[in-house]
């Protein structure tokens, strides 16, 4: 049985068969799912979806395309939610300088404002981390913590940053991408890094592994970066399977 860390499936591309999806995880081979928010109203949906299936979990939090609707009211929200029984992360929150969609200060102000959340709650946070490397691990090592934990999703950083990452406290969760033929980069963050700091993830819908790329992702699809994974550290599949379940279990103590 895999675990998807992170799929999103309040995405409105799951409307025709969000229902069946959920229904068949078991016999998809999926155990369970990590449905993050992006912003208040997919934070809300992730929480009733995992407060409707034991085997769903929820994290609530404002990604940085969202950090420019952010305020301290929905910041209060977002505590709020987090305190649920099914919520067992902040996230996901970030940084993206790729898309620019929030200015970039206003995504630095209310990344560290849910960082700060997410000690004062003391829950671990998904980060988001698109062309930001620099500015991310800045701000982590400033908002440095006792017992500060986290996952970088769908990593596409360098090994030597993961190495920081990791000695931060934070899990390096693997998605879609490294199946791309031209991935040098996070193979070979695949093959560097111990088995026991990886997660995998689809990222759902979005990010589609070969050969499924170009298509809807769906949680399903998690066993095709498993299987990436498991040809480029020359191991099993079932042993990336049982020891990348048994990070996200351990990490989130479940």
């Amino acid at each position: 049985m895999l675990i998807d860390s992170h799929a999103h499936l309040d995405d409105r591309r799951f409307d025709i068969d969000r229902k069946k999806i959920i229904k068949n995880m078991e016999n998809d081979g999926i155990e369970i799912i990590l449905h993050p928010g992006a912003d208040m109203t997919s934070s809300v949906k992730a929480v009733n979806t995992a407060e409707k299936h034991k085997n769903i979990y929820a994290a609530v939090g404002f990604h940085p395309h969202s950090a420019k609707e952010m305020d301290e009211d929905s910041l209060q929200i977002i505590k709020s939610l987090a305190k649920k029984e099914k919520v067992i992360a902040i996230g996901e929150i970030g940084l993206d300088y790729h898309y620019d969609n929030s200015p970039r200060d206003i995504q630095r102000k209310w990344f560290i404002e849910q960082i700060r959340l997410a000690k004062e709650l003391k829950l671990p946070f998904i980060v988001h981390d698109r062309e930001a490397h620099g500015d991310i691990l800045k701000i982590l090592k400033e908002e440095q913590y006792e017992g500060m934990k986290g996952i970088i999703h769908c990593y596409s950083g360098s090994y030597e940053m993961a190495v920081e990452f990791i000695k931060l406290g934070f899990m390096i969760s693997i998605a879609g991408p490294v199946t791309f033929k031209n991935a040098r980069r996070v193979k070979e963050v695949v093959k560097k890094i111990p088995l026991e700091n990886l997660l995998i993830e689809t990222d759902s819908p979005y990010l589609a592994p070969e050969p499924k790329r170009g298509r809807r992702n769906e949680p399903a699809y998690v066993r095709y970066v498993a299987s990436e994974i498991a040809e480029i550290k020359d191991i099993s599949f079932e042993k990336v399977a049982e020891a990348t379940s048994e990070n996200f279990i351990k990490f989130f103590n479940l």
